[in-house]
C-alpha cells in the first residue's frame, strides 16, 4: 500500500501539540473572521467538563485542525487553513483559566502560559488571528488593559471568566488536557484548497433524531447497542414513522416545558443531550422504556383510528384539524388517562378546552405557535392551573361574536358538521349560499339577478361570503346539484338534506346579507355552547407571551432594538422594546425586591454579577460593591432574564408583547 507524500496526518493530544516551543500558528487574511458565540462557548465549557470527570482513558476528540508551513518571511510558523473557530475559542478558555490563577497557583499558571505565549517572546500569542484583530486579541490573551473596539473575543472571554471560578480551574485544566484532534499538515505540493472543501463538505447533515440516536448508543458495547436499538430505538421508529423528530421535539416540549428551538439550529439534539447526560446502560434502558411508551401514544395521536373508544378517538381527530403544534400537552394528558391518574371524562374535557382554545384564537386572527410549552407548565401545578392557563388565552365570547360576523370561518367543515352533529364530516362538502364567484343571473329572491344589484350590495354580499351564516355542510351527491345555482333553486335540494342546519335552509324566503346576519347570530350561539371558555375570571391576554418563552436569538439580530412593544411585570406596564434594556431593568429591579435570589442565580452561573469591573466592556454599577456586566449577547441575556425570574419564583407574572419586527425575526 502506498503512502500520501503531500499529507501528513497525525492523531495528536491538542494541548501537548500547542505547548510545544515550535508552535506559533497564523489565521491568513483569506480566512473568515472569528465568529463564534456565547452558545459555541457554553457547548466547549461543557464538554471539557465532562470529559473532566471521566476515567483516565477517556479523551474527547475536536475534529481536525488543518495547517501548511508558511512559505514566506518566517517559515517556522503555520498558516492555519482549517480550525481557527475551535482553537480560538480554546485559546480563550485558557486565558481565562489563566488569568484566574496566576497569583494564587503560580505552578498551573506557568501550564497554561506555555499553551498562551511563545517561548522566545511571552509578548506575543502563539496563536496570531485575523490581521484586523489580531492586536485586539493579543490584548485579551495577555490581559492588556487597552482601549479597543468591543469584539467576540472580549464577550467569550468574559464568559469564561464569569463561568470558571479559582476552585474549578484545576479541573478545567484537566479537562483540557483530554483534548485532542487530528493534525493535518500539507506539503508543498497538495491542494489546500480541495482538502479544505472536502473536510468540510459534509453533504446531508444529519438531523436531530439521528444524532440522538447516535448519542444514546455512543459508548456502548456492540452487543449492548444491538440490544437497545432492537427493544428501544426500532418500536419508537415504527410508532412514529417519518413523525420521529416532530415526537422527539414534542416529547421535550412535554418534559421541559420550555420551547425547542428547530428552525436554524441542532434544537432538538441540544435540548435532548442537555436532559439527557450520559448514563449507564441500566438507566438508559429505564429511560428507553419511557420513551417507547410514548412513542406509542404519539403513534395513536397521528392516527387515532387505533384508539379504541370511539369517542376518545374523535377527538383526537378533531384535535388534529389544527395540526400538531398541542401533542405536548394531549401526549401528557393522554398517558395520565391511560396510567389512570385522571378518568375518561377529564381526558375528554382537555381535548374540547384544546379545541376551543385554538379554533378561538384562529377565529379572532390570534396565532396559535408556542403556547404549548407554556400549558405544559401550568399542568405541572395541577388541573386548576392548567384551566385558568387556558382561559386566559382564549379569547371571550363577546370577541368571538364581532370576529365571526364578517371574518372568514377557519376550519368549515369540522366547525359545521360538530355544529350539525355530524360524526363524519368528511363525508360531506362545505356548501356557500352565496356563491364565491355568483353569475349574472344569480339571485337570491328570483326577483332580482346578480348584476341589476348596485356596487354596494355586491361588495356587502362579497364581504359576507367566506362567514359562518353563508355556509353549511352538505351530502356530496347534492353538493353537485345546488352549485352556482340561485337561492330558489337550491332551496329546493336543500329540503332533501338530512342534516338539520341545512334543511332549515329550505324555510328561508330569500337570501341575501340580513338572512347570512341573522343565520350567523344564530349560529354563533351553538358555536360558543360547543368550543365553551373555560369558567374563569381571567381575561384573555393581548397575544402577550409568558417570559419563559421569549425566543432565544444568538447575537444581535436585525431589529432587536424594537423586538419588544412592551413588558407585563407582575401587572406593571414597561417601555421596554428590547433584549438588553430588559436584562439591564430586571435585574435591577430584582436587586431592589429580591436581592437574595439575584446573588443565588450569579453565583451559581458564574455570572453577570461581579464585585468589580474586571475586564473592558459595558458595566452598570448596582451598588459600591456590585457591578452588572452588560457586555453579553442577545441570547445569553435573555436566558439570564429567564433564569433570574425563575429563580425569584415570579417568571409566571412576567409577560412580552412581541413588535411585528421582533415576531418576524
Amino acid at each position: 500500500m502506498g503512502s500520501a507524500t503531500n499529507v501528513e496526518a497525525t492523531a495528536v493530544n491538542t494541548i501537548a501539540w500547542l505547548s510545544q516551543p515550535e508552535t506559533a500558528i497564523v489565521v491568513p487574511v483569506y480566512q473568515r473572521q472569528y465568529r463564534w458565540d456565547i452558545g459555541g462557548c457554553e457547548q466547549l465549557l461543557a464538554d471539557v467538563r465532562a470529559v473532566a470527570d471521566t476515567d483516565a482513558r477517556t479523551m474527547h476528540f475536536i475534529g481536525s485542525i488543518l495547517s501548511a508551513p508558511a512559505s514566506d518571511a518566517e517559515a517556522s510558523d503555520l498558516i492555519l487553513i482549517d480550525g481557527q473557530q475551535r482553537i480560538t475559542t480554546l485559546m480563550l478558555l485558557i486565558a481565562a483559566v489563566h488569568h484566574t490563577v496566576r497569583d494564587a497557583d503560580p505552578e498551573l499558571a506557568a501550564q497554561l502560559q506555555r499553551v498562551l505565549v511563545r517561548a522566545e517572546d511571552t509578548a506575543r500569542t502563539k496563536l496570531r488571528p485575523h490581521r484586523e484583530w489580531a492586536d485586539v486579541f493579543q490584548d485579551v490573551v495577555l490581559d492588556r488593559a487597552q482601549r479597543r473596539p468591543e469584539s467576540r473575543f472580549d464577550d467569550n472571554y468574559a464568559f469564561f471568566r464569569s463561568q470558571v471560578g479559582p476552585e474549578e480551574a484545576p479541573r478545567i485544566w484537566h479537562g483540557i488536557q483530554k483534548l485532542e484532534h487530528v493534525s493535518i499538515t500539507l506539503g508543498a505540493g497538495a491542494n489546500a484548497q480541495q482538502i479544505f472543501e472536502s473536510l468540510n463538505s459534509t453533504g446531508e447533515p444529519l438531523r436531530d433524531h439521528e444524532l440522538i440516536h447516535n448519542y444514546i448508543l455512543m459508548g456502548l458495547t456492540h452487543e449492548q447497542q444491538t440490544q437497545v436499538e432492537d427493544e428501544f430505538w426500532m418500536p419508537i421508529e415504527r410508532a412514529t414513522g417519518e413523525q420521529i423528530a416532530g415526537f422527539w421535539r414534542h416529547y421535550l416540549i412535554m418534559t421541559t416545558g420550555r420551547e425547542v428551538t428547530v428552525a436554524g439550529e441542532r434544537g432538538v439534539y441540544d435540548a435532548f443531550r442537555a436532559q439527557v447526560p450520559r448514563v449507564d446502560v441500566d438507566t438508559l434502558r429505564t429511560q428507553a422504556a419511557r420513551w417507547v411508551e410514548f412513542s406509542q401514544l404519539y403513534g395513536i395521536l397521528l392516527d387515532p383510528t387505533q384508539e379504541a373508544d370511539s369517542e376518545i378517538s374523535r377527538q383526537l381527530s378533531y384535535v388534529n384539524t389544527f395540526g400538531r403544534g398541542m401533542y405536548p400537552l394531549v401526549l401528557r394528558a393522554y398517558h395520565d388517562h391511560r396510567t389512570g391518574a385522571i378518568d375518561r371524562g377529564a381526558f375528554i374535557d382537555l381535548l374540547e378546552n384544546v379545541q376551543a382554545l385554538l379554533l378561538r384564537r384562529e377565529i379572532v386572527g390570534l396565532g396559535n405557535d408556542r403556547l404549548a410549552a407554556r400549558l405544559c407548565r401550568a399542568r405541572r401545578q395541577g388541573q386548576d392551573a392548567l384551566v385558568h392557563a387556558i382561559s386566559r388565552i382564549t379569547p371571550s365570547d363577546e370577541r368571538i361574536r364581532v370576529a365571526v360576523k364578517y371574518g372568514d370561518l377557519p376550519h368549515a367543515a369540522y366547525v359545521l358538521g360538530r355544529i350539525a352533529g355530524v360524526q363524519t364530516p368528511a363525508d360531506l362538502d362545505v356548501e356557500h349560499v352565496f356563491p364565491l364567484a355568483p353569475s349574472d343571473g344569480w339571485s337570491g329572491d328570483g326577483i332580482r339577478v346578480w348584476k341589476e344589484l348596485t356596487d354596494d350590495e355586491q361588495n356587502s354580499h362579497r364581504a359576507l361570503a367566506q362567514s359562518l351564516g353563508n355556509l353549511t355542510v352538505i351530502e356530496q351527491p347534492l353538493a353537485e346539484r345546488v352549485f352556482g345555482a340561485s337561492f330558489p333553486a337550491k332551496r329546493r335540494v336543500y329540503a332533501a338534506s338530512g342534516i338539520p342546519i341545512t334543511r332549515d335552509l329550505a324555510e328561508q324566503d330569500g337570501w341575501g346579507t340580513a338572512a347570512i346576519a341573522a343565520r350567523t347570530a344564530a349560529l354563533t350561539d351553538r358555536l360558543l355552547s360547543i368550543w365553551r371558555r373555560p369558567a374563569t375570571t381571567l381575561i384573555d391576554d393581548d397575544g402577550l407571551t409568558p417570559v419563559l418563552d421569549a425566543k432565544r436569538r444568538r447575537g444581535w439580530p436585525r431589529g432587536w432594538e424594537r423586538e419588544f412593544d412592551y413588558v407585563e411585570y407582575r401587572g406593571e406596564h414597561w417601555e421596554v422594546h428590547d433584549v438588553r434594556h430588559l436584562f439591564n431593568r430586571v435585574f435591577r429591579r430584582l436587586w431592589a425586591d429580591a436581592r437574595a435570589d439575584v446573588v443565588a442565580y450569579s453565583t451559581r452561573r458564574g455570572g453577570p454579577l461581579f464585585p468589580a469591573k474586571a475586564w473592558n466592556g459595558q458595566w452598570d454599577e448596582l451598588d459600591e460593591t456590585t457591578f452588572l456586566y452588560m457586555g453579553w449577547d442577545s441570547k445569553y441575556m435573555l436566558t439570564a432574564v429567564q433564569g433570574v425570574l425563575d429563580e425569584a419564583g415570579i417568571a409566571h407574572e412576567v409577560f412580552v408583547k412581541y413588535s411585528y419586527i421582533g415576531a418576524a425575526m
